[in-house]
Formats: structure tokens, sequence, C-alpha cells
């Protein structure tokens, strides 16, 4: 099997449960540390060219990160292509599973099974929250509805005040945003690299949790440590 994933986190999850199987990955793929693959340019920008070079028999792809033009070109040339929507906890289980098996791991991964049961008893907080997550600055964009990381934050007690825009990542001026006046702001490190110094001081006044992104965003073996994690981030944040 040789496979080319699009996808960042898939691409963790598949070089850790099947060894051996990527041949390509996307530049900004960042683990595991030291992943030996060919690079094919961003998500949004694959080299599609590079990618039929590696004669891959399958691609792996996400309905929101990747473009379709590119997967249909891919298509067209003959390659199969893998096509995930993660919007919920319990679709990511059911996608990953897909994957892995799709990509020939020889087993069911201890990562998966030590993610199910983390997540079926995460941290239990004081009370529920309400928060607005902005996802980038320049122009400010938060969480809307049916996100991947609305749904993880829903399960550690944090109901988003966008979770019922119409857009699933609404551009909200930074006037509106702070006029919701949620009980915390929550700040991942990406997309856009929000740190101490760059986002909390746009919300005066108001707590800040900033969190990683990785354990947010991502689908694969972060998942295990991710309701950890984030519970102490947003505890932090509200004592």
């Amino acid at each position: 099997m040789r496979a080319v994933s699009l996808v960042p986190s898939l691409t963790e999850a598949v070089a850790v449960s099947a060894p051996g199987v990527l041949v390509g990955v996307t530049d900004w793929c960042t683990h595991p540390a030291g992943l030996d693959a060919a690079r094919i340019g961003g998500t949004k920008n694959p080299d599609t060219a590079r990618i039929l070079g590696l004669a891959p028999d399958l691609v792996i792809a996400n309905e929101e990160e990747n473009r379709a033009p590119d997967l249909d070109a891919l298509r067209a040339a003959g390659v199969e292509v893998l096509v995930t929507e993660i919007r919920t906890l319990p679709q990511a289980f059911r996608e990953l599973e897909r994957v892995l098996v799709a990509c020939g791991a020889p087993a069911r991964p201890g990562w998966l099974e030590e993610a199910e049961r983390a997540w079926a008893a995460p941290p239990v907080p004081r009370g529920r929250s309400t928060a607005v997550v902005p996802v980038w600055r320049r122009p400010w964009m938060v969480l809307g509805r049916d996100t991947f990381a609305g749904d993880l934050l829903a399960r550690l007690g944090v109901d988003h005040v966008h979770a019922s825009h119409p857009d699933r990542y609404p551009r909200v001026p930074l006037e509106e945003l702070q006029a919701t006046a949620p009980d915390l702001v929550v700040l991942p490190d990406e997309p856009y690299r929000f740190t101490a110094d760059d986002g909390p001081e746009a919300f005066p006044g108001l707590p800040c949790a900033l969190v990683s992104g990785r354990h947010l965003t991502w689908y694969g073996p972060s998942l295990a440590e991710a309701p950890r994690v984030l519970g102490a981030a947003l505890a932090a944040a509200t004592r």
C-alpha cells in the first residue's frame, strides 16, 4: 500500500498505526517528528503532478481541509481518493477507523482505544460556560456551526456563542465579539498562532484560555490526551 495524506492529523494517525504506508504528505504535516515522506505542498495547494509521480494507491483527504478541484484532478488521473467528513467526535472515531482500515493497518491501534476511553469520561467542569473561539485575526474569524472543535469544547462544558451561526467559520468584527460578553475567550495556537502577547489584549476584562490547537482541532493520536490537556487549560483560565 502506498498512500498520500493531505490532512496533517490523519497523517499522524496513519504514520503511527501503519508505518511505511505514507509516501507523500503536506508541508504542514508536523507529526510524527522525522516522518520520512515526500512533501507535496499545502493542504489547499497540493502539487497534483508530484502526487501522481509518487504512484499512490490511495490519497487521504478531508472535505473541509482540501479543495474539491484538486481531488477531482486526482480522481480523473485514476487515483482513489478517500474523503473524510469530521464535524463531531463520534464522526472522528468512525472516520479514523475507516482510514486506518483503508491503509491496511494491521490492528486497531491502542491510541484509538485510549482516546475513546478518555472521551467517555472527560474532566467534569464546575459548570457550563460560554465562550468566543477565534481561529484567526485580521480579519477576526471564529468557530461557527458544526465544527469538530466546537463539539470537543461542548463535551468539556464550554458552549461557544456562535454555534448557531449559519457559517462554519464566520468573520465577525471584534466589536461584535466583545459585545457577546462571553464567560471566556478560547484562543488556540493554530491555525492562527494566538499567544499571551497576541490575542488576549483584544478582550480586556475577559479570562482567556490559551489552548493547544493540535488538541482542539486534530483528530488522531492527540485525542487520547486532549480531554486532560484542554480541560486543564480551560480550568486555569476560569479560576
